[in-house]
């Protein structure tokens, strides 16, 4: 059981944001953050691992971790926190980065089996793939056994195939080892595949918390995908306007009408939605 109740006033471009979060997460959940950039997703992780200061309290397990009196330090924290830089030691073989952690050779070696490292574990960090890195800091930041591990977008500078691989791997560790996790995630995908449940953050506050299922999927009026992309082009072919939009990493041509033409300019933040009443996959 964890129970947050913090505040904090943040600065951001546009002004002064207050922090106001109330949280109770139950053991073994998988929680994602998600909103938009500034509302204070990855400022909370670091309240809750002891990094930066609020106000307010946090209990985890019935151990105070921050209190009006003390606030425990990161170190005496049962954390394991995970960014998008690998914090490795160069000097140290994979095996060795994990026992530096935790001289347990039996956890270690479970890892590395868990994520496909076993072959590499005398192999050195700067011989290995940005996947592998990434694995290897995620078996790193379970070596202390935590009861709380924290992602703050881990995998976003991956290519899609070995990110869906890794969010596999994370899935397999988070219910092999009933850790309970919080992850910061601007991908819909990725949070419908891990997450048990997600929170929508706005402005410093919590303003939708549900399933995933209930907070991503689009369930109401004609049934229509949707996705969001940037307009990278928009051109006249013959009495054709076309539009060229990049949705995730990949890149569509869009036909559209003169009057749609108008409407839209190179840079806009576009939906593109198609009905469903016949999908097909291939």
């Amino acid at each position: 059981m964890i129970d947050i109740a913090i505040k904090k006033t943040l600065l951001g471009a546009s002004g002064g944001l207050e922090l106001d979060i109330k949280l109770h997460i139950k053991e073994g959940e998988f929680l994602a953050l998600s909103g938009t950039s500034g509302s204070g997703k990855t400022t909370l992780l670091r309240i809750i691992a002891g990094l930066e200061n609020a106000k307010g309290s946090i209990e985890v397990q019935k151990q105070s971790w921050l209190s009006a009196k003390k606030s425990l330090p990161p170190q005496k924290r049962s954390i394991g926190f995970l960014f998008q830089e690998y914090a490795l030691f160069d000097n140290m073989n994979v095996l060795q980065n994990l026992l530096f952690v935790a001289k347990d050779r039996t956890l270690a070696l479970r890892l590395l089996e868990l994520t496909e490292l076993t072959e590499l574990q005398e192999r050195y960090p700067k011989t290995l793939s940005g996947g592998q890195k990434q694995r290897l800091s995620l078996c790193r930041a379970l070596m202390q056994k935590p009861k709380l591990l924290l992602l703050d977008e881990p995998l976003s500078a991956l290519d899609p195939t070995i990110r869906a691989k890794l969010q596999t791997q994370i899935l397999k560790l988070h219910k092999e080892f009933g850790t309970t996790t919080i992850m910061v995630s601007h991908d819909p995908s990725e949070i419908y595949k891990l997450a048990s449940r997600v929170l929508l953050l706005k402005n410093g506050k919590i303003i939708k918390d549900g399933k995933p299922k209930e907070l991503l999927l689009k369930q109401n009026g004609s049934q229509k995908f949707s996705f969001s992309g940037e307009l990278l082009e928009l051109k006249k072919v013959d009495i054709i306007y076309v539009a060229v939009i990049a949705i995730g990493q990949q890149i569509v041509e869009v036909v559209l009408s003169k009057e749609e033409a108008s409407r839209h300019r190179v840079g806009d933040s576009v939906t593109l939605s198609t009905k469903a009443f016949s999908p097909t996959l291939s």
